[in-house]
């Protein structure tokens, strides 16, 4: 079982995300490597929004590999070599999340793996039962 809390004695989220997700019982872990702005054809664009976007596609297909949803995102670390405007990531993140809120931790970093890259998002999920 899960059951997403933000409790009242923490500050509400600053955003679209839960504070803290408790997995009880027998779910299955599904836990990916950072998945970056690439599309499937290899093309990699140059905004940094645009490969935010792609990296979330990337999630989704890895949680349609492994028979879970976008609901199974537990856990999100999105990661940026340089400044989103905050509402465009808001609009992304609810275009690719809908009203799912995992929690979520935001870092500005200095590189990831090649300097083209410039957003990675690393992802958790838990969904119940075998797939």
């Amino acid at each position: 079982m899960r059951e997403a809390r933000n409790p009242g004695s923490i500050h509400a989220p600053f955003g679209a995300y839960s504070h803290q997700i408790e997995l009880r019982g027998e779910d299955r872990m599904l836990v990916l490597a950072g998945q970056v702005g690439v599309a499937p054809d290899g093309h990699m664009p140059e905004d940094v929004a645009e490969q935010f976007d792609l990296a979330l596609a990337n999630v989704l297909r890895n949680l349609e590999a492994a028979s879970m949803d976008v609901g199974d995102l537990i856990k999100m670390t999105l990661y940026f070599t340089e400044p989103v405007d905050a509402d465009r990531r808001r609009a992304i993140l609810a275009g690719r999340l809908g009203h799912h809120e995992p929690c979520m931790t935001l870092l500005y970093v200095a590189g990831l793996a090649a300097p083209s890259i410039k957003a990675e998002v690393d992802a958790w999920a838990s969904a119940a039962g075998p797939a």
